[in-house]
């Protein structure tokens, strides 16, 4: 049944991907310009000569089946703007590197936020609730750039504490890591307060404290298994915001990782980057939308995994 479920999630993430480079493809060669299309105009012999050197003169359906017979054996093909560079080896270089700072403003958003809500919950009404709330409130309204920005005046311009861009050692990576993880923290504080308050007030947890369990027991085995699943749900998302947002955020603080390369790429009409890319965080994101799923068997037992649905 297991196998049943799986096959048909990956027949449905095949279709999708593909929905995904068909319309990006599309799009990509409809905006005016080009690769090639510089300020500074380049002679028409040598446009023609590049032009056929990236087959980008052969007609649209057959730029398009050229592509797909390539990525079938794993080649996402060469850079249009910068020489000897392939799709390949840049996500090879630079993924790593987002991946650092994505892990660790995954980790920094999980651990606060799910602090943070737990906190906010038992303590309902107190100051550490209001307070919680209001900094959630305040990283909902500041978006990363504008973060990133007063993080950097303050901690690097201002105070002189922490590098204000590069990558490489552990402090330049705290900075980014705060801007990068701003939004989810706040989200999943406010997820996780509003899930533990709806637990807490069940009949199973009054059980439990009349069996003689202490307070840490019923809160840490009880009340918060069950009001993680929301955030378990959000956990996907999460992922993508982080991603996505690791584009400006990286751009900002000049972190050479994948994002960066692919906001260069859209400003550049570098086709293949920009395919590449899109192709490798849509593969990325449906992998973790489906562990996200699985993983609800693993927190509740009670959600089983058929061959048709979960129930």
């Amino acid at each position: 049944m297991v196998i049943w479920y799986l096959l048909r999630r990956l027949f449905t993430m095949a279709v999708a991907l593909w929905l995904i480079i068909t319309i990006t493809f599309v799009i990509m060669h409809a905006v005016p310009g080009g690769p090639f299309a510089s300020e500074k105009k380049l002679p028409d012999a040598i446009k023609k000569n590049l032009e056929e050197r990236y087959h980008l003169n052969d007609p649209l359906w057959k730029q398009y089946i050229d592509y797909f017979s390539n990525l079938l054996q794993g080649d996402l093909g060469p850079s249009f703007i910068y020489e000897h560079q392939t799709v390949n080896s840049i996500i090879k270089t630079c993924f790593p590197v987002s991946a650092t700072l994505g892990s660790l403003a995954i980790f920094f958003s999980l651990m606060v936020g799910l602090s943070a809500g737990i906190m906010a919950a038992l303590k309902q009404n107190r100051w550490v609730d209001y307070l919680t709330m209001f900094l959630a409130t305040l990283c909902f309204s500041v978006p990363s750039f504008i973060l990133s920005g007063i993080l950097m005046y303050a901690f690097a311009y201002q105070l002189g504490w922490l590098p204000a861009a590069m990558w490489g050692t552990w402090q330049q990576a705290v900075l980014p890591t705060i801007a990068l993880s701003a939004f989810p923290t706040a989200f999943i504080a406010r997820l996780m307060r509003s899930s533990m308050l709806e637990v807490l007030r069940q009949d199973y947890l009054r059980t439990a404290r009349a069996k003689g369990l202490s307070e840490t027991t019923v809160v840490l085995r009880h009340a918060v298994r069950n009001a993680i699943l929301p955030v378990v749900t959000y956990m996907g998302p999460m992922v993508a915001t982080i991603l996505t947002g690791s584009f400006v955020v990286e751009s900002i603080f000049a972190i050479p990782g994948l994002g960066r390369w692919f906001v260069l790429s859209v400003i550049n009409r570098d086709y293949t980057v920009i395919l590449g890319v899109t192709v490798f965080y849509s593969v990325l994101l449906m992998l973790m939308n489906l562990l996200v799923d699985l993983a609800y068997t693993l927190i509740d037992p009670r959600i089983k995994i058929t061959g048709s649905k979960e129930v």
